[in-house]
């Protein structure tokens, strides 16, 4: 592979490693939510879980899309060699993390009792919501700094810092919701106390993200002052007009994600106030909520994760490649991307689907019907997840920056009428809320992929994406359901039967791929750690000689 290839595909390499981050942590997060969803149950699940929403919401509209924002800036700038202005892109950012975040630290802390009680319908989750509020702070100037090493093509701060946080999250949201439930074991909001526990984690692990990102940056700040005595640039863009520019950029992109994350705190809401119509109790409804938020959306979000970061590495990458008005590598950079992401989200789907049940005990002890139903039923929102997510960074790295907030609001319209008279007129209960999951992202990538090939010409190509993938993860289910159905009946271990299961998943779908010419060697030479791929094929003879 020629040096020129390899250097288009480099924004995979970065996007890979953010993706491994997340997934590490997303996998922390899903290991150290078993200990906490056994010491808080699923009542004190609701409550994280309504809190949460709140938050995020709270955190899109102050800082959220500052990584986004700020990278696709620096990275216009950097690749000019304009390192003047790009230095000025992170001060001016930084300023209006500063304030931003602020002003919405003490809004969410001081209007939480309002916030949980009127739109969630869940006066105790104002109890975690004010623990998680300071939080918002360190976030945003968390973000500003990740957005500049991203806009420097350098993922391994934000990746290391991600990790570090996650971890000191897990330990102090595990040992915090312990030590407030028995602090609170009298009190009728004791489960509440203990989601708080849960969130003072969140906190605790932002702020050593934080610090570890910001010692990153100061024992890089010599080398940045070099490169910007040598920048040469005549004409510096003044603070008002980065802050304006910032400001463009930055609302298409909360607008969006705001939609995004509204379809989520929408549903609590519906739930709450309809549920509650019904004659369900605040704890019953935070158990359902919890089942739905805590076990289906968690173990769903985890493949998901990798799309957003190939996703956050393309948005640079595309940026750049346009500057230099490179056409055909832009294509390059969506059609890989969007195939890397499928040969993931696919098998996830299937195999999340098949062995639904056996995860579900492995991970929470819950044997329950609801929840695994709830992932067969759900399981396919993460191929419509990921593909939204890469095509709305898609839209993002060629200026395209309204569409994906047009295409949100339509599609949350279309959600919240659906979510409304299946909530409303039917028995579903959580059914309602998943179904209203998969619903919103479908209908956000079928329009954002209208438009990608509308303005850019640009079509994805199919059979490779998409068919053989399906072909190879139906395979896959197969298989994996075979290999589970026999360890459990010979061994009796669900935790046994379940890792083979796994195991044999990954081997069967890796080699039906090939069989299929689902992917080339040259394909996966281009995939991190591709050359060790390539290797294993060969060892078992599955690229076979045309």
């Amino acid at each position: 592979m020629d040096v020129q290839k390899k250097k288009s595909n480099n924004f995979l390499v970065q996007g890979t490693i953010l993706a491994a981050a997340s997934i590490i942590v997303r996998m922390i997060g899903l290991i150290y939510r078993i200990p906490l969803t056994r010491i808080i149950g699923d009542e004190g699940n609701g409550y994280y879980s309504t809190a949460f929403e709140l938050y995020n919401i709270a955190l899109i509209l102050s800082s959220y899309s500052l990584p986004l924002a700020v990278s696709k800036l620096v990275a216009a700038r950097n690749i000019k060699k304009e390192y003047n202005n790009s230095f000025r892109i992170f001060l001016g950012s930084m300023a209006f993390a500063i304030v931003s975040g602020t002003i919405m630290s003490l809004v969410v802390f001081f209007g939480a009792d309002i916030f949980a009680s009127v739109i969630s319908k869940s006066p105790r989750s104002a109890i975690p919501l004010k623990v998680l509020a300071p939080g918002i702070l360190i976030f945003a100037v968390m973000g500003v700094l990740r957005g500049y090493f991203q806009g420097k093509n350098t993922m391994l701060p934000t990746s290391i810092s991600q990790i570090l946080e996650q971890i000191v999250n897990a330990f102090v949201s595990v040992i915090a919701a312990s030590v407030f439930m028995r602090a609170h074991n009298l009190s009728d909001d004791m489960a509440a106390y203990g989601a708080a526990g849960g969130t003072l984690g969140t906190f605790v692990g932002a702020f050593v993200g934080l610090v570890f990102v910001g010692s990153v940056f100061a024992l890089y700040f010599p080398t940045l002052q070099k490169q910007r005595k040598r920048d040469t640039t005549s004409e510096l863009e003044s603070y008002r007009e980065i802050i304006k520019i910032l400001i463009l950029t930055i609302i298409p992109v909360i607008v969006s994600s705001t939609i995004y994350q509204a379809s989520g705190i929408l549903d609590n809401m519906m739930f709450g106030n309809i549920m509650s119509g019904k004659g369900v109790s605040e704890t019953i409804r935070s158990e359902f909520l919890g089942v739905y938020s805590g076990k289906y959306r968690t173990l769903t979000n985890v493949p998901v994760s990798i799309a957003t970061a190939v996703g956050a590495a393309m948005v640079p990458s595309i940026v750049v490649a346009r500057v230099k008005k490179q056409h055909q590598e832009v294509n390059e950079k969506i059609h890989s991307a969007v195939k890397f992401n499928m040969l993931i989200a696919i098998p996830s789907a299937v195999g999340m689907g098949v062995l639904a049940s056996p995860i579900l005990q492995l991970l929470f002890r819950d044997s329950s019907k609801l929840a695994a139903n709830l992932i067969r039923l759900g399981s396919i929102a993460i191929i419509f997840f990921a593909l939204s997510t890469v095509s709305n960074a898609v839209l993002q790295g060629i200026n395209l920056m309204r569409k994906p907030v047009i295409h949100s609001a339509i599609s949350l319209g279309i959600h919240i009428v659906l979510v409304f008279i299946l909530l409303q007129f039917t028995n579903l209960i959580t059914y309602a809320l998943v179904i209203g999951n998969v619903t919103f992202p479908l209908v956000v990538c079928v329009l954002n992929w209208i438009s990608i090939e509308q303005h850019i010409g640009y079509k994805q190509e199919i059979k490779n994406t998409f068919v053989m993938p399906l072909i190879a993860s139906l395979i896959m289910g197969v298989c994996t359901w075979i290999t589970y159905e026999i360890f459990i009946h010979i061994i009796h271990s669900n935790s046994i039967s379940t890792l083979f299961a796994v195991i044999v998943a990954m081997i069967c779908y890796f080699c039906s791929m090939i069989l299929l010419k689902g992917i080339t060697k040259e394909e996966l030479y281009s995939f991190p750690k591709g050359a060790l791929l390539v290797r294993a094929a060969n060892k078992l003879h599955l690229f076979r000689e045309a």
